[in-house]
């Protein structure tokens, strides 16, 4: 099977380490850094360095491709228009030509939720993105969605915050110690793990998964939960709360995941690994 992943970064490097190494697929990825492609070339026959809003670039790697993973990542906030929209148009674009591929994956995020009072949601509620940088996502999921045909499944799932080795929770919280934040913590929080997102994208491409899934853990915790803990286990000093001022935090959703579950997949990971 060949398989191109377009995005090679933490969750894209991921995966085509797991797949070199526990399939005999030909692998081909992306980057837009150069000083990676050495280490990229480790886990993948073949390296591009491209834009996805490149045009040519995009299809030099779509040939003779039968899967298509798309997992990039902006490097700051005002890419995510070049990064996901533009990346989705000139990937649809380019499909008319290649119609052996048969099946794009693609990491969307939660986020497109917005803020719903923690109260649950699923895959039937409709989105409402809280800012630019979601409503670009929702729209890249839309662009993606509106490439499917008899030929061609698309799955997309909505990932909850990303941890695992390299990004510990105490990298991503242990700058918090002993701060202020605004609030009293009561947010909840949607995590998932490394090693679920690739066992979810395994078996996407395995049972041919086709339409949205939420992945996100059964944890659940709320952001005092969290963090309280992630500090009290690594010997920080908790965060200080203020309820007086009002938390800036705009994703205060609870995300189910009852759907892949319903598919088929036992998370590795159901709670928070600390």
């Amino acid at each position: 099977m060949n398989i191109a992943i377009i995005g090679c970064g933490y969750v894209g490097y991921a995966l085509a380490r797991y797949w070199q190494q526990n399939h005999n697929f030909v692998l081909t990825v992306t980057t837009t850094t150069p000083e990676r492609i050495p280490t990229l070339e480790n886990v993948a026959h073949k390296v591009i360095l491209t834009r996805g809003n490149d045009l040519e670039g995009l299809k030099s790697v779509l040939q003779n491709q039968d899967v298509v993973l798309l997992s990039m990542g902006a490097k700051n906030g005002n890419a995510y228009e070049e990064t996901y929209l533009e990346t989705a148009k000139t990937l649809v674009t380019s499909l008319r030509q290649f119609t052996n591929i048969r099946h794009l994956i693609y990491t969307s995020s939660y986020s497109v939720y917005g803020d719903r009072n923690g109260v649950w949601v699923d895959e039937e509620t409709p989105p409402a993105p809280p800012n630019r940088n979601a409503q670009i996502l929702r729209k890249t999921e839309e662009v993606l969605l509106g490439a499917e045909n008899e030929n061609l499944r698309v799955c997309i799932f909505r990932l909850g915050g990303i941890y695992g080795p390299g990004r510990e929770l105490i990298k991503i919280f242990g700058r918090v110690a002993g701060a202020t934040r605004p609030g009293n913590g009561d947010e909840i929080t949607n995590w998932i793990h490394l090693d679920d997102i690739i066992g979810a994208v395994e078996f996407a491409r395995l049972h041919r998964l086709q339409g949205i899934y939420n992945l996100v853990d059964d944890a659940h915790l709320t952001s005092r939960e969290l963090i309280d803990h992630v500090l009290t286990k690594n010997n920080l000093p908790t965060v200080i709360w203020d309820a007086a001022n009002k938390s800036n935090r705009s994703y205060n959703t609870w995300v189910s995941n009852q759907k892949l579950k319903d598919a088929g997949y036992q998370l590795l990971h159901p709670q928070i690994m600390f």
